[in-house]
């Protein structure tokens, strides 16, 4: 544990790709096979599950540091993080354990699970007196469900690849819908060699984003003929993998989902074995896509009944064939893999089918073709080269989604709550209105899309001008009004404004707007669709 909270400390220090990957090359290098595992699994952005709540937490925290309640409020605003600050507040300087992460993980964190809350709290009491600070930090996070630092998981293979002597992409090949935080997988996963299993997916490609206004698109791109363009469908990124007789869904989370799509398990039968395929799983009808929230409904479901799965059907639309007859296709040119995929999979079949191609003359062309994106429940275009192949994560160049306009309106600033980590001392959680027969409802919150510099100016506003405060959150005084975009819009009988919308963010400060001037309830309501 010692020696992964000050990796952790080291990857927290510094903004560095070099620095991280030398500091994760030399933590694998020194590491037990199952301390090693623990720590990939972590690092690739997993997180156990939450022990104890943040507030049960913070009142074990008062009785070790034997402070008041208040005063741990007061120190929890100041930081920001429940994990820091409990770290911070306990007394001594703790232990010198030599237990290593895995010991912790299974011994105390995991056997913890499903034990007297009494228990736990003893445990977590006995586990803070044995930590160092900077371990009492990892331990929190770990406890919360709260652990993360800024690396990827491409940067931990990258790392392994330098110990191993393997090449990313095998690592990738290896890691993907299979490992699981054990001595035996890590060993496999740098191992000379290994064999996946039938269902294994490969790791997906993935595309940048593309603004029209940034961009002159023949000067950047070339000509349109050197481009497939097909709609950025909005469902869920999925492979089908048909392998042995049997069918695997995976999501792009790497998470196996088969059983949640049975119409795509049975339409499967009729592949050849040895097929990957790789597309968007949507709820289609009358051969359109349906809103996403609609499949939302139905992936929410615990149980799927018929009808639940006639409610939302789901469709494959098909973009690319990875695998035909257990041959590797991801080295040839696109449009070889996607002749093969036309002839394979073909436009006939009602759960799998192949995406759909489009035309245009010209980009000017093209963006008349995006317009119409929103009106056919998609989020836009994506562009991707003819002669690319198929690689791994997000690589800049064969492929890009040129997705369409956010909807927006202009809103007022309600409510405000500190933020986390390196913004704990500012204002950055905001609470939108827009006005409804002369009051402002709340409909949104935002936390990103302000500069720094913009920060900092709404929260010395926010500080002077408090109406009232509700723990950390306070009301504000309407004045600021912002322009907020979503990608979508749904009814909603949870919210007091009827809607929820999906993703939303601040496009900008509405400096020339007076909050009389912001949207009207009506104005965001006739923004839904279906």
């Amino acid at each position: 544990m010692k020696a992964f909270s000050a990796l952790y400390g080291r990857l927290d220090a510094t903004t560095s790709t070099k620095a991280k990957t030398a500091a994760l090359a030399e933590y694998f290098a020194a590491a037990s096979p199952r301390d090693a595992a623990w720590a990939v699994w972590f690092l690739a952005g997993n997180r156990p599950q939450r022990l104890l709540p943040a507030r049960a937490l913070g009142e074990l925290a008062c009785a070790e540091a034997d402070i008041p309640p208040w005063l741990f409020e007061e120190c929890y605003a100041a930081v920001g993080d429940l994990a820091e600050t409990v770290a911070l507040l306990l007394p001594g300087p703790g232990g010198e354990s030599t237990l290593g992460l895995g010991d912790w993980i299974e011994q105390r964190l995991l056997s913890m699970r499903g034990q007297d809350r009494e228990v736990q709290k003893r445990a977590i009491q006995a586990a803070w007196r044995e930590l160092d600070p900077t371990g009492r930090f990892v331990w929190n996070k770990l406890i919360t469900g709260q652990f993360r630092v800024g690396v990827s998981k491409l940067l931990v293979l990258r790392a392994l690849a330098s110990i191993s002597g393997l090449t990313v992409k095998t690592l990738s090949e290896r890691f993907v819908g299979t490992f699981e935080p054990t001595a035996a997988h890590y060993e496999v996963l740098i191992g000379e060699a290994s064999q996946p299993s039938a269902g294994h997916p490969y790791p997906f490609f993935l595309a940048h984003a593309l603004h029209a206004e940034h961009t002159d698109f023949e000067i950047s791109l070339g000509p349109i003929d050197d481009w497939l363009v097909e709609w950025k469908w909005d469902g869920i990124r999925a492979q089908l993998v048909r392998r042995n007789g049997e069918t695997w869904l995976w999501s792009r989370g790497e998470e196996l989902i088969t059983e949640r799509f049975p119409e795509i398990v049975a339409a499967a039968r009729e592949l050849p074995d040895g097929t990957v395929l790789d597309g968007e799983l949507m709820a289609f009808e009358n051969d359109a896509p349906l809103p996403f929230a609609r499949l939302q409904q139905r992936i929410g479901r615990k149980k799927l009944t018929p009808k639940v799965l006639a409610s939302a059907p789901a469709t494959l639309a098909c973009f690319d064939l990875l695998e035909d007859g257990g041959v590797d296709l991801r080295e040839r040119a696109l449009h070889q893999r996607r002749a093969l995929l036309e002839t394979r999979v073909g436009r006939g079949r009602a759960n799998i089918r192949v995406s759909e191609r489009l035309t245009a003359a010209s980009w000017s062309a093209l963006a008349s073709v995006r317009s119409e994106a929103r009106a056919r429940s998609v989020e836009g275009v994506m562009l991707k080269r003819l002669d690319s192949a198929y690689g791994i994560g997000r690589t800049r160049g064969p492929w890009w989604k040129w997705k369409i306009d956010p909807m927006s309106v202009d809103a007022v600033l309600v409510y405000a709550a500190r933020g986390h980590g390196r913004r704990a001392s500012l204002y950055t959680d905001y609470t939108f209105a827009v006005w409804d027969q002369g009051a402002l409802v709340p409909f949104a919150k935002a936390y990103s899309g302000l500069s720094d510099e913009e920060i900092r100016g709404v929260d010395d506003f926010i500080k002077k001008n408090t109406s009232e405060k509700f723990g950390p959150v306070r009301s504000v005084k309407p004045a600021i009004v912002c322009e907020i975009g979503f990608e979508g819009i749904q009814a909603s009988k949870r919210h007091k404004s009827g809607v929820a919308v999906r993703f939303p963010r601040i496009l900008k400060l509405r400096t020339d707007k007076a909050p009389a001037d912001a949207d009207d309830l009506s104005a965001l309501k006739a923004l839904l669709v279906g």
